[in-house]
């Protein structure tokens, strides 16, 4: 029996149009959506299946639109296939904003109480720094620990961080504008292959996010995670734990914190996972997992078609 890790996708994995084919199919797809509508008083449902791409696209729509769809999946799993999360799989991760979906499906958080922390997580990165002052760029052809001798470089006394080390030679950076800019051109003097700008609205995932941990501070006091069903492997630590004190403190440090999505796959691996499926919308994940570690079985289950493909197998 395969041993398996699901895991959820962060942001740059929305389209318009993501799980509308669900809805159509499954009545519990169609409730989960719903139930995201109730949670924030908007029908973020129908921004979802018909957009504008660029509304979807606004850090506060995405981030709780992702999740939707991502839990969705997992319910789709569990009353089409009984496949419930606590049996189906050893480990959750999710790539930041996909934590939150891998504590809702492994019940730490509910559906609304996710949906709505989600919400004001994507208000109050996008509210913490003021628009172009902050960028990123995705450094491709290096390594975590050379991107942040680039950084150190770069800075000047501003702020330049990894912001993401997705493995493969994959390394996102982030900070003020200026400083990311030093940062690539320092990475192509190394012979980095290409650096290519983010379309993003903020800096994720740097030391200017810190005004939006604090907002994620205040609300995950009012709103704590539960002991999730089985572990959750952090981004920040990249080590799993089901400790509720502990993820609610990964939680807050995750928005300034570093995605170390390399290293949460090497974790799941050495917990003796061999499968990791990507549960919601695209299919980054899955391939980060095969260019990281090609012995794992990575797939992508997010469509009516993939969810009957992956229960025949289990």
């Amino acid at each position: 029996m395969p041993v398996r890790a699901f895991v959820f996708p962060g942001q740059g994995s929305q389209a318009v149009g993501m799980g509308k084919e669900l809805a159509a199919a499954f009545p519990v797809a169609r409730e989960t959506f719903e139930e995201v509508d109730e949670a924030l008083k908007q029908n973020l449902s129908r921004l979802i299946f018909e957009g504008p791409a660029e509304e979807l696209t606004l850090t506060a729509n995405a981030q709780p639109a992702l999740m939707a769809v991502s839990l969705a999946v997992v319910r789709v799993l569990a009353r089409e296939g009984g496949l419930r999360v606590a049996e189906g799989c050893a480990l959750v991760a999710g790539h930041s904003l996909g934590e939150y979906s891998a504590l809702a499906a492994a019940d730490s958080f509910t559906v609304t109480e996710a949906a709505r922390l989600l919400r004001l997580r994507g208000e109050a990165m996008q509210k913490a720094v003021p628009p172009g002052e902050g960028a990123m760029a995705a450094l491709l052809g290096i390594e975590a620990d050379e991107a942040r001798a680039v950084c150190a470089e770069a800075a000047s006394g501003e702020v330049v961080e990894v912001a993401n080390d997705n493995g493969g030679g994959q390394v996102v950076i982030s900070g003020a504008a200026a400083a990311v800019e030093r940062a690539i051109a320092a990475a192509k003097a190394r012979g980095v292959k290409r650096a290519i700008p983010l379309a993003v609205s903020a800096p994720f995932h740097c030391a200017l996010m810190a005004p939006a941990a604090e907002a994620m501070a205040k609300a995950l006091a009012a709103t704590p995670p539960r002991p999730p069903v089985v572990p959750l492997v952090p981004n920040v630590t990249a080590t799993p734990t089901d400790d509720p004190e502990e993820i609610r403190d990964l939680l807050i440090r995750q928005v300034t914190g570093t995605v170390r999505w390399r290293e949460s796959v090497a974790a799941m691996k050495e917990a003796g996972v061999d499968t990791v499926v990507e549960l919601g919308a695209g299919k980054v994940l899955a391939g980060l997992v095969k260019r990281i570690d090609p012995e794992l079985t990575a797939l992508s289950v997010g469509t009516p078609g993939e969810i009957e493909a992956f229960l025949k197998t289990v």
